[in-house]
């Protein structure tokens, strides 16, 4: 086997730390790899732009560390990040027209802390337009496909970032996760996808979607390079008033004892109508082996079930709807070259700024927000938000965690009709949740569907609980001996 292909089949941070342990390449030749790698796969279009010679200098520069003894704690790893976290000196458009040509003038806090950890970025990412899709369709840089099936969508809205992951363009990608944008995609693409407790990371320099929602997390080959990276991405910050004080936890060292757990599912997930057979069997078995090793698993009813989706877009196009107030031609954005007075210019900017999808969502926050509305949707679904906390809460006052599918079923079609747009918003059915209630989720991939699409399981913990849900996430793909 050549040195070329030996740094092609690193798909773990840990290969590539010992390799560099033990001078059998260089961050430079791995950097050089995934980017001959990226134009080898370019028909992915999981990239919107390459750092090339950017990236191949900073690799440079790590290799001089790692030889003085002062490289940091992710010396090596090539990551992605995708196109709504902003990067100072590059462009970021969340792959919308309206910010098409617009340059960061700031890092993004987790840009910043990965930097200082000599993490080496090698691009921007491909995704739905300000993060609003389950597809990875609605984006002005075309759909990305699917490494595992490039008829197939690789789901959204962080599909560039699992897709460049799932077919090793990079080692670790970050991406942001509203309602499942990043387990969902993760799921679809066969790799790891973790959300984290709402507040655990900052969302400063995230491009915003809805606020009280989204948060950063990565997206891995693995486990343990998803712990590593949220140790690192984690922790206060005075430039997020959101960000939680707590101390962070050594999320990449693992506990190896195997303690039993208290387990719930609930039982409406698995009998919903339009969950695929094999990805049903194939998680119930895995629910089967984990009681059989010891485990305390039991089903449970969640009585807000069918209010999750309607809850979750009601108030998220409402925060939309404000927070893309900003992008008019006027402050920020595309503006309009055929207006003639003010009013045209924000009407004709925004029309030809924003896509369809974004457009839909926007007036639909509009509208639950209007005089006439607000306490109709916008006021009634805070107070089932409410519920939804508290009854998930109880969930875990007596289970360590909630298991279920991570989608409904496998990645569909690139260009598949639908016509009503609803169809596509129940893709977030079993992740939806936890962003309504801020818990830490994790999709990890667990069997292999009969068309070769992955089948993930999606796990939910307890907020802050991150430390417990990735040592047992870990535990369901890697038997310890």
């Amino acid at each position: 086997m050549t040195k070329k292909n030996i740094l092609s089949t690193f798909r773990s941070f840990i290969e590539v730390q010992e390799a560099l342990a033990k001078n059998k390449t260089t961050c430079l030749e791995i950097t050089n790899t995934f980017l001959i790698k990226i134009e080898e796969y370019k028909h992915l279009n999981a990239f919107v732009e390459i750092f090339n010679n950017e990236a191949l200098n900073r690799a440079k520069e790590i290799d001089k560390k790692i030889k003085a003894g002062t490289a940091g704690r992710l010396a090596g790893m090539v990551l992605g990040i995708k196109d709504n976290i902003c990067y100072k000196g590059h462009s970021v458009s969340a792959s919308s027209k309206i910010l098409n040509g617009f340059e960061s003038l700031f890092s993004a806090t987790v840009i910043k802390k990965i930097i200082e950890e000599d993490a080496i970025i090698i691009g921007r990412l491909n995704c739905d337009e300000f993060a609003m899709g389950s597809s990875n369709e609605n984006t002005i840089y075309g759909p990305v496909k699917n490494p595992i099936d490039i008829k197939k969508v690789p789901g959204g809205s962080s599909g560039g970032s699992a897709a460049a992951v799932s077919a090793g363009l990079c080692l670790a990608a970050l991406g942001s996760d509203t309602g499942g944008s990043v387990r969902q995609p993760a799921a679809f693409c066969g790799v790891v996808g973790l959300k984290p407790t709402y507040s655990r990371v900052s969302r400063n320099g995230l491009i915003a979607y809805a606020s009280s929602f989204d948060q950063i997390g990565p997206i891995t080959n693995n486990v343990e390079d998803a712990a590593l990276l949220l140790e690192v991405i984690s922790g206060q910050d005075n430039y997020d008033n959101t960000v939680s004080k707590r101390s962070i936890e050594k999320y990449s060292t693992f506990n190896l004892k195997n303690k039993s757990k208290n387990i719930a599912y609930i039982k409406e997930c698995f009998e919903l109508e339009g969950l695929d057979s094999e990805i049903k069997t194939s998680i119930l078995n895995k629910i089967e082996q984990l009681r059989n090793e010891g485990n305390n698993i039991e089903p449970i009813s969640f009585k807000y079930l069918d209010y999750l989706i309607p809850t979750y877009y009601v108030i998220t196009t409402a925060e939309a709807s404000s927070n893309l107030a900003r992008y008019d031609g006027i402050h920020f954005g595309h503006r309009s070259e055929n207006t003639k007075e003010l009013e045209e210019t924000y009407i004709k900017s925004r029309t030809e700024g924003f896509g369809e999808e974004v457009k839909r969502r926007i007036m639909l926050g509009t509208f639950v927000l209007s005089s006439d509305y607000y306490d109709s949707y916008f006021t009634k679904a805070q107070k089932i938000r409410r519920l939804i906390q508290n009854e998930t809460n109880k969930m875990f006052k007596k289970y360590d965690f909630v298991i279920s599918p991570t989608t409904p079923h496998t990645p569909f079609n690139i260009g598949e009709v639908r016509t009503d747009p609803t169809t596509m918003y129940l893709e977030d059915i079993f992740t939806v949740q936890a962003n309504l209630s801020g818990n830490p989720a994790i999709s990890v991939p667990v069997d292999t569907h009969s068309n070769g699409s992955s089948i993930n399981m999606h796990l939910m913990a307890n907020h802050f609980k991150e430390k417990e849900l990735l040592d047992f996430a870990r535990k369901c793909i890697i038997k310890d001996d």
